[in-house]
């Protein structure tokens, strides 16, 4: 099963396309361009550049649904949505949480990722693997530093962009934390396609639907209530 896949859950855009077990290719992009001015080109360029397949060869096509940037993930997902629609292909949607986690299938203790939500606040998610298999998962949230540190609840691997932005807080209330590297930290597009393709049946998966998942309300929505 050959797989587009991307993500624009944060500023760095993430591109990869799976042929079954292998990656054909895969690109990483940070730059002052919004998601809307270099995703298409950047898909154009890679199918016809590197993977050298055209976009009727994909059978399916994956977008990370959140939580993240508002405004980059709806752009993600409409632009999945529309290549899944003029192919005919199923379009599913991956926790962009699953994105940082499955990098570190293979981590002997939990992982806890950690997205920075702004307002001292961070999405997490905290993840149990076995020799490269998902043993647990808990419920996906949005909470102070402090507390994301109680959910790992022993010593454990901190991920994400919000395990740097509150390192300090993560010293003082963890059991001995083990932080990932920095090149680690972003929602990887290989990573949901493993996350993905890691349950039975995916494609009919529920948890799977292409919609935006924020978690947390967006500041014109908090503004309207007040």
């Amino acid at each position: 099963m050959k797989i587009l896949c991307l993500s624009t859950a944060e500023p760095g855009c993430s591109l990869a396309i799976i042929d079954g077990k292998s990656i054909v290719c895969e690109e990483f992009w940070t730059a002052r361009l919004t998601h809307s001015k270099r995703l298409v080109k950047m898909i154009e360029h890679m199918l016809t550049n590197r993977a050298c397949m055209d976009l009727s060869d994909m059978d399916t096509f994956v977008a990370a649904r959140g939580p993240g940037s508002f405004t980059g993930l709806r752009i993600g997902i409409s632009v999945v949505k529309g290549m899944a629609y003029a192919m005919g292909k199923p379009g599913v949607g991956v926790s962009s949480l699953d994105g940082i986690g499955f990098r570190f299938v293979h981590s002997s203790i939990p992982v806890c990722v950690m997205m920075d939500a702004r307002r001292n606040e961070v999405y997490c998610a905290v993840y149990q693997f076995d020799h490269g298999r998902l043993v647990s998962k808990s419920k996906e949230r949005v909470v102070c530093p402090e507390e994301a540190v109680e959910m790992a609840d022993n010593a454990a691997l901190f991920a994400g962009s919000g395990s740097k932005a509150y390192k300090d807080i993560i010293e003082q209330k963890a059991d001995n934390p083990r932080f990932a590297h920095e090149f680690l930290d972003s929602v990887n597009a290989a990573a949901l396609v493993l996350s993905l393709t890691s349950k039975d049946n995916f494609l009919d998966n529920s948890e799977n639907i292409l919609v935006p998942s924020y978690i947390r309300k967006s500041d014109a929505q908090l503004q309207f209530a007040k």
